[in-house]
């Protein structure tokens, strides 16, 4: 746990930087997540429109993904649009409505990104560990969007 203050501290940073360009800020704070739990293979935020219904994807690490969007209620990603609700997934192959970004991913943890109590968005993360993610993970991801939710403009996640 005390390593998620440093991880926290980071990301501080990373979001109070003068960087104009939130997909840079963005990018960089999966990075920093990837790089600082091992576990974390695929570091990801995608955003919502709630027009059409879909979640677009603005910044990662790791693997490239062709899911750039997803619509709601398709995969993981697209039930947590839905629920707003954290949804861990110990073992992806247990799961009937799992979208495969990458062969050897085997669990996923995404959690909603609140901003004015709407969920604009979410992080996801895919480990290609069985079953690594604890309440501990979950409690870090959510203060990770707390600090995102606080400082992103508005213009970002509304023309998702």
């Amino acid at each position: 746990m005390s390593d998620h203050h440093y991880i926290l501290a980071k990301i501080d940073r990373i979001i109070k930087s003068d960087e104009n360009n939130w997909e840079v800020r963005l990018k960089d704070i999966c990075q920093v997540l990837r790089d600082s739990i091992p576990y974390f293979n695929w570091v990801g935020f995608y955003f919502a429109n709630h027009q059409t219904k879909m979640l677009h994807l603005k910044a990662f690490a790791g693997i490239p993904t062709d899911h750039t969007e997803i619509p709601f209620g398709k995969g993981i990603c697209g039930q947590v649009a839905l629920s707003n609700k954290n949804f861990v997934v110990p073992n992806v192959h247990d799961q009937d409505n799992y979208i495969a970004c990458d062969i050897n991913v085997k669990s996923e943890l995404v959690v909603p990104l609140f901003v004015d109590g709407i969920n604009v968005g979410q992080i996801d993360i895919d480990s290609n560990a069985l079953d690594p993610f604890d309440n501990n993970d979950a409690l870090l991801l959510e203060k990770v969007n707390q600090k995102v939710a606080h400082y992103i403009p508005n213009i970002f996640y509304t023309l998702a």
